[in-house]
């Protein structure tokens, strides 16, 4: 008695097997990207002195490690202080609660300081700067008083590794001396020292001495994740702009893309 065999054919790999394979390669990508960006915000937050790589930019020999945890009460009560002086006008009825959240921000360990001093028997264009300390009390002798701060963090947006600045606040009476400038100046270079793809910021609508200096000034934008450029219906209820200045085209196509 004759025996048939039947052979079945093997499954076809016309596409899914190749579509798998695209899927693996590029989850393989993505992975790859995202440890590469936290290892840079990681490098980023664990330098001791942002200022120490640029000398030119300060005058101060006293260069210790900088956290929001790790300010002194009087450092922390001129901080409030002068956010209080500076903005309660520009949030109105909204800073209550704002004053809050910011107290908050302000003590977090991933917050990062650069202070200003006016330099001993100096006048007011004279300014000395550091890094925040464990000792930061010291800072605060009457021959060298604080005149103002920036608090900054290094954080991800868009799965860009930015530098956020939280706060750039100055006491009235060095405004207008290009000292905002000269601080954001070195902001944008202890960015791209620690190969951050931007700079971002938040102003508030209200303050338009700050929107015309960031925009006019410093050339930067409003940034696509700014309220107003997501929805622009949503962005006329909200009483703030996210604006950028992006240093390499993957950053710019994401957070400064020009709208078509």
């Amino acid at each position: 008695m004759n025996s048939k065999r039947f052979h079945r054919s093997p499954p076809s790999s016309s596409g899914g097997d190749g579509v798998n394979r695209e899927k693996k390669v590029k989850r393989k990508e993505i992975l790859a990207k995202k440890k590469a960006i936290d290892e840079l915000i990681k490098a980023a937050c664990t330098v001791k002195d942002h200022l120490s790589s640029f000398p030119p930019f300060r005058h101060y020999d006293r260069n210790e490690s900088g956290r929001g945890d790790k300010l002194s009460s009087p450092v922390k009560h001129y901080i409030q202080s002068l956010l209080k002086l500076n903005m309660e006008g520009p949030y109105g009825s909204e800073w209550p609660v704002e004053e809050k959240v910011k107290r908050r921000e302000m003590v977090a360990s991933e917050a990062r300081y650069i202070l200003v001093h006016e330099a001993p028997n100096s006048n007011a264009n004279e300014i000395t700067m550091m890094s925040t300390a464990e000792k930061t009390s010291t800072c605060l002798k009457e021959s060298d008083p604080l005149v103002g701060f920036v608090h900054y963090r290094f954080i991800i947006e868009e799965e860009i590794p930015v530098l956020y600045v939280y706060e750039l606040q100055l006491v009235p009476r060095v405004h207008g001396k290009g000292l905002g400038k000269f601080l954001m100046q070195l902001i944008e270079l202890i960015a791209q020292k620690n190969c951050m793809g931007a700079v971002m910021l938040t102003v508030q609508k209200a303050n338009l001495l700050a929107m015309k200096f960031y925009i006019s000034k410093l050339r930067y934008t409003i940034s696509t994740i700014s309220p107003s450029r997501v929805n622009p219906m949503i962005g006329m209820e909200k009483s703030y702009e996210i604006l950028c200045k992006a240093f390499n085209d993957e950053a710019k196509s994401i957070l400064e893309e020009v709208d078509k």
